[in-house]
């Protein structure tokens, strides 16, 4: 089987949020502890498995995306990598469409080579700041949502952005308060710098420290800082050491995410 690492929103190797793309040439995928094993191996914050469906199908590809512990509903960077994977290789052209378990996504390839990911806007419910959430963080909220069943984190916004970029939580802390981890976020200090708000994301439940850059979190950051700010169309920076940019556009129920991806990485898998 061939294998990719595909560096996700961002234009530059090294940078960005590594993912493995692994398509198989057959209609169905291996079973689950094959591909949870090889997630591990590889051991990225998410490996993506995709098989193409038939003709006659709702969508194109089957996409399934697991951490090196488990699998997941959703990923934005993974889904990234994918398209990129399969626009790269002439696979695909256009708009490919994606069977996952949070339902039918889309992937748009345009002529400057950035993608857009069509993704179900994450329901945001205001939430209490539970005993501890603070002093895990290291900081103190000044809001907490809750964004829904596809992700499962606390969307906590800070103060600042020095305040975000500053943060050394205490992981093991925080996995006692979300189903997957936090996204911690403030609005940009200067948007001049070409961005609108700052995020970070600790993923503790799901195997994952820190992650570099989150697509999926995109889809409650966009309409939380969309109704701060009063536009659909920003930018977000999240800010962890390999750093990466994610435009998103609110489209009611559904988030625009674009990105580019860069392919690192390209053998196989012999075992």
């Amino acid at each position: 089987m061939r294998i990719r690492i595909v560096d996700a929103f961002t234009d530059r190797p090294f940078a960005g949020n590594p993912a493995g793309v692994l398509l198989f040439d057959s209609g169905t995928f291996p079973d689950d502890d094959r591909l949870q094993r090889i997630a591990a191996e590889v051991n990225l914050s998410e490996t993506a498995f995709a098989h193409r469906l038939p003709q006659d199908a709702a969508a194109d590809w089957a996409l399934r995306w697991f951490t090196p512990a488990t699998e997941v509903d959703m990923c934005g960077h993974a889904t990234l990598a994918t398209a990129h994977a399969l626009h790269s290789t002439g696979t695909a052209t256009g708009t490919v469409r994606f069977s996952a378990r949070c339902g039918i996504l889309t992937a748009t390839a345009h002529e400057d080579g950035s993608i857009t990911l069509d993704f179900p806007t994450s329901p945001l419910t205001p939430a209490t700041v539970a005993d501890g959430v603070a002093a895990a963080l290291g900081a103190e909220p000044l809001s907490v949502l809750d964004t829904g069943e596809h992700i499962g984190d606390l969307l906590v916004e800070l103060a600042d952005e020095k305040t975000v970029r500053s943060l050394s939580p205490d992981v093991r802390a925080l996995a006692r308060h979300s189903r997957r981890g936090i996204i911690a976020t403030a609005a940009a200090e200067d948007p001049a710098r070409g961005y609108d708000y700052v995020s970070r994301c600790f993923f503790p439940n799901v195997g994952i420290d820190e992650d570099p850059v989150t697509g999926s979190a995109h889809t409650a950051l966009a309409p939380f800082w969309s109704a701060r700010l009063g536009r659909d169309d920003l930018t977000g920076l999240q800010a962890s050491a390999r750093s990466g940019l994610v435009r998103t556009s609110v489209r009611g129920d559904r988030t625009l995410l674009t990105g580019t991806a860069v392919t690192v990485i390209d053998g196989e898998l012999l075992a």
